[in-house]
């Protein structure tokens, strides 16, 4: 383990002590450099954060960068917790979905006063559009997810007498004479005899190899199913699932695919946890996986297969696909606003972020940056273009509003149990909505 990367699971002792640097305690005494602690939830990226404050501490001998490492199952219940009770770390990592309350709560640093408003032509703007609220940018931005795309499994596919030429042509429909999407994962899912799906004898009980992950995943699966057939998950701040018809049309497409047709796993099992698609992907047990540029170290490092990258299938909208960002925030009650500057200048830098790239973890939120990245992949032989190629003139946004975590603890639990099938498509997103819009009403 890096000496200064910590992990943080819970709020404990030991977590205290890790965060002792962290606002508002008054800064090191003049012969000890200032502590300016950093968090975020991915793991991955942290080492390629090391290296970049190794150089940022060599130019600034007077700052000593740690970086804490919450994993995302606790990040938005810790980050809520501690920055109420003012133990929030100096610098922390937060998205689209909920950086809202915190800034117009004046718990972030204004960056267009601390940086100044021109620093913000050096950076993806989309990122910058998705964290500017009130017409001011509250973080710089560190990550651009670019769009979602479908990795795959060479050996699988061929098995199967499938391309990845074959993929590129998908299409996805409500209407079974337009949807070549389910036979091609009906012709990958198999069961322990080697049946497909389909087939007749195909044991449901028994699946060895799934064709696809589809899931309750808002960002990776039903944004972009949601988008693609036409349909909006929120109008403005609101939520609008249940209102919209494309949109009940399209969950009720993943529902089928997955407990009618079972080539996707079991929700009981993706419900809980997150990674177990991606997982089952490089173990491989799953011959697309549709996902983000953040998981393509993890293919790259846990796959033993040859594989690549393909589109989304197409859908009676075209290929619509979500695309996202991430920012590093400053803690406004923290008493290192002067050190916090100089890391947030460094991490808007082409030299700070140049480490996020070197390392294929992620394109860094800084454009001049961002070749590092493409440099990365291309000496790796991996084609990313299907990832960028989807982010056209069409997108359906992140889920947004300074209130969405209310609206979310409502309307998470009522989403699952639609997947699992515990409640009707349209029943779900009907009782689901309304419990979101009463959060956000109340």
């Amino acid at each position: 383990m890096s000496p200064r990367i910590a992990r943080t699971v819970a709020l404990s002792a030991v977590a205290a002590v890790l965060l002792s640097g962290c606002a508002p305690e008054a800064g090191s005494s003049a012969d000890e450099p200032t502590t300016v602690t950093f968090r975020l939830w991915d793991e991955t990226v942290a080492e390629s954060y090391e290296q970049s404050f190794d150089a940022f501490e060599e130019e600034h001998p007077d700052i000593d960068v740690q970086v804490n490492v919450v994993g995302w199952e606790d990040y938005w219940t810790d980050l809520r917790t501690d920055v109420a009770d003012q133990t929030m770390d100096d610098l922390f990592w937060v998205n689209n979905s909920y950086y809202g309350a915190y800034a117009d709560a004046g718990s972030l640093v204004n960056i267009d006063e601390t940086l100044g408003e021109a620093a913000k032509d050096a950076w993806e703007p989309s990122v910058v559009d998705q964290f500017t609220r009130d017409e001011t940018l509250w973080g710089v931005p560190q990550l651009y997810d670019a769009g979602i795309a479908v990795y795959y499994n060479t050996e699988l596919l061929e098995a199967a007498g499938l391309t990845p030429e074959d993929l590129e042509d998908l299409t996805w429909s409500p209407d079974p004479e337009d949807d070549t999407y389910t036979a091609a994962a009906k012709a990958l899912t198999l069961d322990s005899s080697g049946r497909a799906a389909g087939a007749e004898g195909f044991d449901a009980g028994a699946v060895s190899q799934y064709g696809t992950n589809l899931a309750y995943d808002l960002q990776a699966i039903m944004l972009p199913f949601i988008g693609s057939n036409g349909g909006q998950f929120q109008d403005g701040e609101d939520f609008a699932f249940a209102d919209d018809e494309k949109t009940v049309e399209a969950i009720s497409y993943l529902v089928s695919k997955i407990r009618s047709d079972h080539v996707a796993p079991d929700p009981a099992d993706t419900n809980e946890d997150g990674d177990f698609s991606r997982d089952a992907f490089i173990d491989g047990k799953m011959a697309m996986f549709q996902s983000g540029i953040y998981n393509l170290k993890n293919v790259q490092d846990g796959a033993d297969f040859d594989w690549g990258v393909s589109m989304i299938p197409s859908g009676p909208a075209g290929r619509v696909s979500v695309t996202n960002g991430v920012v590093v925030a400053g803690n406004a009650a923290s008493e290192k606003q002067d050190a916090i500057a100089d890391v947030l200048e460094w991490l808007g830098s082409e030299e700070g972020a140049a480490p996020l790239g070197e390392s294929g973890t992620a394109v860094p939120g800084v454009t001049d940056a961002q070749s590092t990245f493409f440099d990365y992949w291309e000496n790796e032989g991996v084609d990313v273009e299907p990832f960028f190629d989807v982010v056209g003139d069409t997108t359906i946004p992140a889920p947004t509003g300074p209130d969405f975590a209310k609206a979310f603890d409502e309307y998470d639990p009522i989403l699952r149990s639609i997947f699992t099938g515990d409640v009707t498509v349209e029943d779900g997103l009907r009782q689901a909505q309304d419990a979101a819009n009463t959060a956000l009403a109340g």
